[in-house]
């Protein structure tokens, strides 16, 4: 016997609307006055999973009516630090009707979606018009060569002493791979060949990690950081190792959309369970091809485990130096290279939309890979004496 829609428990409804498009939700949220009781409740937000299936689709192509959502009532305002935080830029500028949010619902979007770095460029305004202004910044400098708005682009090196520096170079001319030949040259490695990683994606930019993979004579050389760097102490790879997501949020659940706990430092050497010592990285947000940052994500684009145990590929460690940096994503960037295995080396610096790169700060690293020790940290060349 059918079961009239009004006897179900309003959990089961909210799951039902949640398998809808968005253009039939807007209309069944319009039927009655429970279904816009349903709809319109925080803690149920059947629109959370129509809206990620939009901002997480692959082609990137979304629904007409995700355009104008923010004109519903019924749409709890919560979902909108998503659809800001992974949203395509020149959808949110040029296309999208902007929601009326709080401005500390802005100042969450912005951290959600940029590195903290980034934040100097707020100054005296508004969190709102600090996003929109770095956001259209962003889409601007990925679209073209333009290198007006930040004339010198900072990136950080990783010395096997257990030090780090913080350079920079002029934007207009910056090539990684050539500033880290230049940097194997001092280091007597010119002779070995670079290899670069990429160690998270974001909505707007992806950090890589360029170095050089060999067997070392003896283990002066081996560069320690490098290797935590990528590889979080403790963490490996496989499906024993990944956690489930932070909290065992519902779709639903107001709470996840609230800021989460800054992740915890490991003491070296006593790493104990992983999903103790780590939470998934929320601020900023990756994108989904590094959602379990920093845990590991299936799917063949988190490529920071190529070897096992304690070596790499070939049994060969990272000696020398390594450089950091922060790539802008273009149109272009993701398009595969050709030659090569893809979203590592070569692929990952060579090739239409990889020429443009952004600052990365001290601040970044310290969000990206918290449990890294320095014996120093040096801003600019030498050796900090």
């Amino acid at each position: 016997m059918a079961m009239p829609l009004d006897s179900l428990p309003v959990e089961l409804v909210a799951d039902i609307l949640g398998e809808l498009d968005l253009a039939s939700l807007v209309t069944i949220s319009y039927l009655s006055r429970r279904l816009r009781a349903i709809a319109s409740e925080p803690a149920l937000n059947p629109w959370r999973r129509p809206i990620l299936r939009n901002l997480l689709s692959p082609k990137e192509e979304y629904e007409p009516a995700l355009r104008h959502l923010s004109v519903r009532q019924t749409v709890p305002r919560q979902n909108w630090v998503e659809i800001l935080a992974l949203g395509k830029a020149e959808y949110l500028l040029f296309e999208m009707t902007l929601p009326n949010l709080k401005e500390a619902e802005w100042e969450e979007c912005f951290r959600r979606r940029f590195l903290p770095g980034w934040i100097k460029w707020k100054k005296e305004g508004s969190w709102k018009a600090a996003f929109l202004k770095i956001l259209h910044r962003l889409w601007h400098r990925s679209h073209s060569s333009c290198t007006a708005d930040e004339a010198w682009t900072h990136y950080i090196v990783l010395n096997r002493n257990g030090s780090a520096n913080l350079h920079d170079g002029s934007s207009r001319n910056y090539n990684p791979l050539t500033i880290f030949h230049e940097i194997k040259l001092q280091n007597n490695l010119a002779h070995l060949m670079t290899h670069a990683r990429l160690v998270v994606e974001f909505r707007d930019v992806r950090i890589i990690a360029l170095g050089v993979l060999t067997k070392p004579r003896s283990s002066f050389s081996v560069n320690h950081n490098a290797r935590l760097f990528l590889h979080p102490p403790g963490v490996n790879k496989g499906e024993e190792d990944e956690p489930a997501p932070s909290g065992h949020i519902s779709d639903g659940s107001d709470e996840s959309f609230q800021s989460l706990p800054e992740t915890p430092v490991p003491a070296r050497n006593n790493y104990g369970n992983p999903k103790d010592l780590y939470r998934e990285l929320t601020r900023p947000l990756p994108s989904r091809s590094h959602a379990r940052y920093p845990f590991y994500t299936p799917g063949g684009e988190d490529k920071r485990w190529l070897g096992t145990d304690e070596l790499e590929e070939g049994g060969r460690q990272w000696v020398g130096p390594m450089l950091i940096t922060a790539q802008l994503i273009g149109p272009q960037t993701k398009e595969p290279l050709g030659d090569g295995p893809p979203l590592q080396d070569l692929d990952l610096l060579v090739g239409a939309g990889r020429s443009q790169y952004a600052s990365l700060t001290w601040a970044d690293l310290a969000a990206i890979a918290p449990w890294l020790e320095f014996t120093q940290k040096i801003t600019g060349p030498g050796l900090g004496h």
